[in-house]
């Protein structure tokens, strides 16, 4: 019998590090850091002022540890998902929490599924929207016909 695994569990980023994952052990130059995350550098010196990540300085260089690496991690899928920045703070406090794992997923869920709830009510209204202009643009249509 082999020792394959048949199922993975796959934590989202927005829940922290996932603690099989390996950082290199090496701090990132803020050019590497958005490269790897898709950012530009002023979007992390905006996150460094806004307290969300803490490179270390040396001279006016940058760099990024694996702290803030795994914190980049949770911002960048928070924001893929549209929490705010006081969210996001939230979200990270409570990952770097000494909450249980699972106290943190349920609380997690929950912001979770209150943005699902808000993101629902934002399509409805641009689904009402897109139908509104569907009907002026018909009307034009039968105008200019």
């Amino acid at each position: 019998m082999n020792n394959v695994a048949t199922a993975m569990v796959i934590v989202p980023d927005i829940a922290g590090p996932d603690n099989e994952l390996v950082l290199e052990d090496r701090s990132l130059a803020i050019s590497e850091m958005s490269e790897r995350f898709n950012v530009t550098l002023r979007t992390l010196r905006f996150y460094e002022e806004k307290g969300l990540l803490n490179p270390v300085r040396k001279g006016a260089r940058r760099f990024y540890g694996t702290r803030d690496v795994s914190r980049m991690r949770v911002i960048a899928q928070a924001k893929k998902i549209g929490l705010t920045l006081a969210e996001i703070r939230r979200v990270i406090k409570l990952v770097e929490s000494s909450a249980s794992k699972q106290d943190q997923f349920r609380e997690l869920q929950e912001i979770c599924k209150g943005q699902q709830e808000i993101l629902v009510e934002q399509k409805q209204m641009l689904d009402e929207q897109v139908a509104e202009v569907e009907q002026i643009l018909t009307a034009f249509d039968e105008l200019i016909a």
